[in-house]
Formats: C-alpha cells, structure tokens, sequence
C-alpha cells in the first residue's frame, strides 16, 4: 500500500503542461480564463455561476488540508499560461482507487490536446507513483464533450446512476455517467 501525503507538493509535468497544487494566487489568473459558460455549466448546482469562482477554490484548497481531495492548477507550457484547474479525489489506499474531475480548461485550450497531456500525467503518477488499481470518473450525461474525451483517452463507460443530478438546460433529472480506467487498460496503450 502507498500512502498519498496531501501536505506534499505534488508536480507532475512533461513537455507540453505542468500540473502543480491549486493555491489561493492562482485565482485571478483562473478567473480570466473563466470567463465562458460552457465551463460553468457543469461545475456548479444551483445556478452557481462564476462570480463563485473564489469560493470554489478556497473550498478546493480546504479540503486538500482536510485530506478529502488534491487540486491542481494546469499551466501550458507552449502558451506560457495557466490553463485551467483537475483534481483527484476519493484516494481509497486499501482499495487501491481514486477519482479524477472538477476538470476545466479555458476555451483557447480546450482541443488542443492539453486534457490528454493532463490525464496522461494523472494516469502515469495514480498507476506507478501511488499504485492504484482504478480510476473513476463521473460525468453528467449531458456533457457530451467529456464523455467523448474520456473514451478518447480509453476510459470505458460502466455504469449510470440515473437520475442522480439536476438537468442543466431544462426541468427534470439526469443521469451521473460512470467511467473508469484500469492499470492493465492504461499500461496496454502504453
């Protein structure tokens, strides 16, 4: 078993992006690049909108010193800017799986490839560094675009929780898509 140190300063990086721990400076930064709807509207409930971005990642920040999640800010390294923000989270040592999510990127980012940089990292340090099994991911069935990312780096859809969030565009319910990607399946694209 790996024991994951949140009070570590976990950097991953490799020619293209860096991943680093989500700090407080890096708001105004974030704020800027955030400044399109398509990113809030899967991020927050209840018509949170992006003026909520501060509180967003103090709450991020906190429960990383409450050992709950480990957020990172994502830097591209070709623009020389920051790009947007990813996380791991429900880390479970004993069962060897963790998740992936609250993952944005600005939209003169968004296909460019850097998701892929982003998850490649995550999935290198989750597989070898802290020798998960597993990596989970929930997406809201209306987010089409991350589903079709997820497959695109070979996760596989298994399972759904239905009606388990709000709809975004209309009154009613949706489903919370399941993904994951095993050691093995990530090791064979390798």
């Amino acid at each position: 078993m790996h024991y994951f140190d949140f009070s570590k300063k976990y950097i991953l990086e490799n020619d293209f992006v860096k991943l680093s721990p989500l700090k407080k400076k890096h708001i105004e930064s974030l704020a800027i690049i955030s400044n399109d709807e398509i990113i809030w509207k899967y991020l927050f409930e209840n018509g949170k909108k992006k003026k909520h971005l501060k509180f967003y990642i103090k709450k991020a920040i906190q429960n990383r010193q409450l050992s709950k999640e480990y957020p990172f800010v994502i830097f591209d390294k070709k623009n020389n800017s920051i790009a947007g923000t990813t996380r791991i989270y429900d880390i479970n040592s004993n069962w060897k799986t963790l998740k992936i999510g609250h993952t944005w990127l600005g939209k003169k980012f968004r296909g460019s490839g850097l998701n892929q940089q982003c998850k490649y990292l995550l999935f290198e340090f989750a597989f070898k560094e802290m020798r998960m099994e597993r990596i989970g991911f929930g997406v809201h069935e209306e987010n089409i675009i991350s589903c079709k990312a997820l497959e695109k780096i070979g996760c596989q859809q298994e399972g759904t929780l239905r009606s388990f969030l709000p709809k975004v565009d209309s009154d009613g319910r949706a489903d919370l898509l399941l993904f994951s990607i095993l050691k093995k399946e990530w090791e064979n694209q390798l």
